[in-house]
């Protein structure tokens, strides 16, 4: 069977043609035909078995039969990663290029407008990764509302992840009539509970068991010690004459590392992970896939997504923990039918994820004997305070970073007291302190012009202090002090050493003391109205007196007298209160603040002590005039 057999277009073989593919893979033929019929396809296979194709060249023939003016986005294809979303684009790019249809990518950590400018001269395929395209949804840039196909790829990545949620999110942005075509390599219970919400009366594609390495691909396994691992990769390198190499590392630090051990030994070599700017990474794939480097270190977040033709070796330099893991990285090599071979090291403390390993595949994996550097380090692995094994890995990455962070903070630290050195040596010899301009001169300067314009009296202005340190001289003051006040607040006492403000320091214990008696030194409330006029009441002699008293001490309040009923009588009017002029136009007060008896305390109860202000040193600058 052949690509035409198929029933794909001519323009698309002729692409296909132009990009070397002959025969369709197994996955291939079994999800192109049903999703040209427009069923929904469920594909279970590993990776390096030609999924990209198996939607690609469906979702192209599809659209190609029209094309909208203007034009909408009819095709969103969701992937986990950046590279593979870069990836996924070129190949629609590539299968597509006899066809009059747009594609585009979008994904994080880089700037979002080129994107955008691509959204806007319209397109019919857009690439995506969760993140970036619920943002621009977000912002109003991206409109989804005319989809026709959607296409969720590696969804046990996207589980393993954490972008389920976001899927869920997106799938509610989508039409509820529509295509989908779900490839996943697993089938965990997670990923299947998606499939029956999503999947309509699909057509189920499975390919070789789940998670089941590639037969292609020969396996062999090396013991060794973790301090010669990176002698034994750079020997083999060497010895077998290997032309490029993958190799997977356990940690971002441990992938750095063995780029870094790789050059010193005169083997060109890159590390790509997460902490890398999507710029850097891309930078290293394009120069692993040109041929001017060598080794590609990187971690498992490359461990799908990488596409490389014909990658020869795959290096697992450290065992993964989930078993599924080793399977997606050995799938690097071996790709569309070729051949490839997958070595792995292990040391002493890694054989538990060995047996997992071997426990998945069905099968041990070779064991190679007499290289250079066997294994002699037979301590048992470390454990925590709970039992727990340390991997040494995790151990050495967190030590890596700890010290980074210590580095980081000595080199500001060294920084700051370098600027410090800097600001208080100055520029040129120190001037005398009465040539210095007083930084609060401006201001007086400026209080007295308005004083003047206003009609007041003159202003005498603020003393200047003599002897006053140079280092002090370019600082600048507070803002929130009153500076025409302080010369009056604070003491004058030449013994005090010279703060800021060129004033002794608010933080000796007397001026403390000074402050804490401002602040707990009880302030008589001005009387309230009503008190007032209680105050007036005891003044009057006789009845009237001591009703109004009584009145006032009652908790109870007194009912209004009823009066007599007459017929068409009209009912008295209530009496407003007259305020005084002071309250005039405020609101009536609530029931619960009546007026409190004479003999009760004059201090309420919701007064707020000098403890509830919001700036306790406030009062310690004001005075009562102002």
């Amino acid at each position: 069977m052949n690509f035409r057999d198929l029933g794909l277009t001519a323009p698309i073989l002729k692409a296909l043609t132009q990009a070397g593919y002959t025969d369709p893979t197994p996955i291939q033929r079994k999800a192109i035909p049903p999703a040209l019929a427009g069923r929904d396809v469920l594909g279970c296979a590993q990776t390096g078995t030609g999924k990209t194709c198996a939607f690609a060249t469906p979702i192209l023939q599809r659209l190609s039969g029209r094309t909208p003016r203007p034009r909408v986005i009819r095709a969103l294809v969701l992937t986990p990663t950046r590279e593979l979303a870069i990836q996924i684009q070129d190949s629609f790019a590539a299968y597509g290029r006899n066809l009059p249809l747009r594609s585009a990518v979008i994904f994080g950590g880089v700037g979002q407008q080129p994107q955008v400018d691509a959204i806007n001269r319209g397109l019919d395929i857009l690439v995506a990764t969760p993140g970036r395209l619920l943002d621009l949804h977000g912002q109003g840039l991206l409109d989804l509302a005319h989809i026709e196909i959607f296409v969720l790829d590696e969804a046990d990545r996207m589980l393993d992840m954490g972008f389920i949620h976001d899927v869920k999110r997106i799938l509610k942005l989508l039409p509820e009539k529509k295509q989908t075509l779900f490839f996943s390599a697993t089938m965990p219970p997670e990923v299947m509970g998606l499939v029956n919400g999503l999947l309509h009366d699909y057509a189920r594609v499975a390919v070789d068991p789940v998670s089941s390495p590639v037969e292609v691909i020969k396996q062999s396994l090396y013991y060794v010690d973790k301090s010669n691992k990176t002698k034994l990769l750079a020997h083999l390198m060497e010895e077998r004459k290997i032309s490029s190499a993958l190799v997977f590392s356990r940690t971002k630090h441990g992938a750095n590392r063995i780029a870094q051990d790789l050059q010193k030994r005169g083997i060109s070599a890159a590390a790509i992970h997460g902490n890398k700017s999507q710029t850097a990474r891309v930078q290293a794939l394009n120069d692993f896939k040109a041929g001017r480097v060598r080794v590609l270190a990187a971690t498992d977040i490359a461990a799908r997504g990488i596409d490389i033709d014909q990658l020869p070796f795959v290096f697992n330099y450290n065992l993964p923990d989930v078993p599924e893991t080793y399977v997606h990285r050995i799938g690097r090599t071996g790709r569309a039918g070729h051949e490839g071979e997958a070595i792995s090291f292990c040391q002493f403390d890694e054989k538990d994820e060995l047996k997992a390993i071997e426990k998945l595949l069905g099968r041990p994996i070779p064991v190679v004997e007499g290289h250079p550097y066997p294994m002699e380090n037979f301590d048992p692995p470390q454990k925590d305070k709970r039992g727990r094994v340390v991997n040494a890995e995790d151990a050495e990455a967190r030590a890596a970073a700890k010290e980074k962070r210590r580095q980081k903070d000595a080199e500001n630290k060294a920084r700051a007291e370098e600027r410090k050195k800097s600001a208080g040596a100055g520029e040129g010899p120190a001037a005398p302190a009465s040539a210095r301009p007083d930084p609060l001169e401006g201001d007086a300067q400026k209080k007295k012009s308005r004083r003047k314009k206003s009609g007041g009296g003159q202003e005498a202005p603020a003393p200047v202090l003599k002897d006053e340190p140079p280092v002090l001289r370019d600082k600048p003051t507070s803002r929130g002090v009153r500076q025409g006040r302080i010369h009056d607040t604070l003491p004058q006492d030449p013994s005090v050493p010279v703060t800021d403000f060129y004033k002794p320091s608010p933080l000796d214990s007397d001026v403390i003391m000074d402050a804490t008696a401002r602040l707990l030194a009880p302030r008589r409330p001005a009387p309230r109205p009503q008190v007032q006029a209680q105050a007036q009441g005891q003044q009057k002699g006789g009845a009237s007196g001591r009703r109004d008293r009584a009145q006032a001490q009652s908790p109870v309040r007194q009912k209004p007298r009823r009066q007599g009923k007459k017929q068409g009588a009209p009912a008295p009017a209530a009496k407003e209160p007259v305020l005084p002029p002071s309250l005039a136009g405020k609101k009536r007060r609530r029931r619960d603040d009546r007026p409190r008896p004479i003999e009760a305390p004059l201090r309420s109860d919701r007064q707020k002590d000098s403890t509830q202000h919001k700036s306790l040193m406030r009062p310690y600058y004001l005075h009562d005039d102002d």
